[in-house]
């Protein structure tokens, strides 16, 4: 394949894209269970492209549920290099308001769940560098996509990862917002670590839908709250999407392109088989 493909991670709504040809479902079996649903490949504005609807179709599956190795493994081995995640988040701050886009440079983990959030152990020991989680390469270029096509949109900020399912306590809302977190959602974290695991570009488009509960004069935020304003956001990361694509490099060119090389302690005479045939896509240029 001479041109990687692109990732596309979000809600089922996405893939109904005008000009997303050439669809086929693609059934995936991965030795960390099951991915949350097939992966749907593609050709979209020009490039390959890989959709996976993060909750399943007909959203099925809880936040605390997902099973990102799964789907992270199934996203390299259909030679993924980029993958761009759309997701709903709660506003921690005034400025950022239900219906704009963030585009967060860090995360804050309030998850019980590293383990799963990690590809390595079973004998193989690896420490990814991870200060700066989001590719800003990729990120750049969906910011300049979405400032081209007037969306509201933000650059930077903490996006904090609560477990869920049930929303921020009043205690929990006030205290990120006084430390100036920028929104808070309950997917995004465990993604971002698997994809600089596997080497993949990783950016999130965080699309606000409320003000979680830290502003009192807001009405409390509800699902049908959320799904309204998911509703009214997603034409809007259709079009972000379908311009930031043309951009995207067709090779694996960037820092987070590497994130492997200096990061595994364990001597490779020491690697288990059974882990280096289980982690075979994000090992395969190191072996």
């Amino acid at each position: 394949m001479t041109q990687h493909r692109v990732g596309i991670v979000g809600g089922s709504g996405l893939y109904h894209i005008e000009g997303f040809t050439n669809q086929k479902w693609v059934k995936i079996k991965t030795p960390f269970g099951t991915p949350s649903d097939n992966f749907l490949t593609g050709k979209l504005a020009g490039r390959e492209v890989v959709f996976l609807p993060r909750h399943g179709r007909g959203h099925r599956i809880l936040p605390s549920e997902l099973n990102h190795r799964a789907n992270i493994w199934g996203m390299k081995k259909l030679d993924v290099a980029w993958i761009i995640s759309v997701s709903a988040v709660g506003s921690l701050q005034a400025r950022f308001k239900p219906r704009d886009i963030v585009l967060p440079d860090q995360f804050v983990d309030r998850t019980k769940q590293n383990f799963a959030h990690t590809f390595f152990g079973r004998g193989i020991v690896g420490h990814i560098a991870f200060a700066d989680p989001i590719c800003g390469e990729l990120r750049h270029i969906l910011l300049k996509s979405a400032r081209k096509l007037k969306a509201r949109v933000h650059d930077g900020g903490a996006y904090v990862n609560m477990e869920g399912p049930a929303f921020s306590t009043r205690a929990e809302s006030i205290t990120n917002h006084k430390l100036g977190y920028a929104v808070v959602g309950m997917t995004n974290l465990g993604e971002a670590k698997c994809c600089r695991e596997a080497e993949i570009g990783y950016a999130t488009m965080a699309m606000v839908t409320d003000y979680d509960c830290w502003k009192v004069d807001e009405a409390h935020v509800t699902v049908e709250m959320v799904v309204a304003n998911l509703a009214k956001n997603a034409s809007t990361a259709k079009q972000i999407i379908a311009e930031a694509l043309p951009q995207i490099p067709s090779k694996p060119c960037w820092e987070c392109h590497d994130a492997l090389k200096n990061a595994i302690m364990t001597d490779r005479k020491l690697w288990p088989q059974k882990t280096k045939r289980e982690l075979g896509p994000l090992l395969k240029r190191y072996l």
